[in-house]
């Protein structure tokens, strides 16, 4: 594999680095985002929020659509659910699932952007 490449000589610019770590976020801030983004490694999770994009379902319906078990689609919405990526309602006896806001629309979104790129 190949090595990222290097400068030639090795000085730091110390008002570049003072500037970046004024904005840069705590680590409490950054394990967060980290945990975050964990989420969205998980293709059968990302399936899951897809599917979501423009409608709300039940479980039975999006482990339909999925090919999965309802058990399966229920432990992974309850993670999402944990990460405030999806939300749910009841309506009569059914619980019906959707995303929890526009943010989670833009992540997706941008992220297939930068792939298809």
């Amino acid at each position: 594999m190949k090595k990222a490449p290097c400068c030639e000589v090795n000085e730091t610019h110390p008002e570049q680095i003072e500037r970046v770590k004024n904005r840069l976020p705590d680590e409490d801030t950054l394990f967060a985002l980290a945990d975050l983004y964990k989420l969205f490694g998980d293709s059968t999770r990302l399936r899951i929020l897809y599917v979501l994009l423009d409608t709300e379902l039940c479980v039975c319906d999006i482990a339909e659509l999925l090919g999965m078990t309802v058990s399966a689609i229920s432990h992974q919405l309850r993670l999402l659910k944990q990460a405030a990526l999806v939300k749910y309602r009841k309506s009569g006896k059914s619980v019906l699932y959707s995303l929890a806001d526009s943010h989670v629309q833009t992540i997706l979104a941008q992220g297939m952007e930068h792939i298809t790129e």
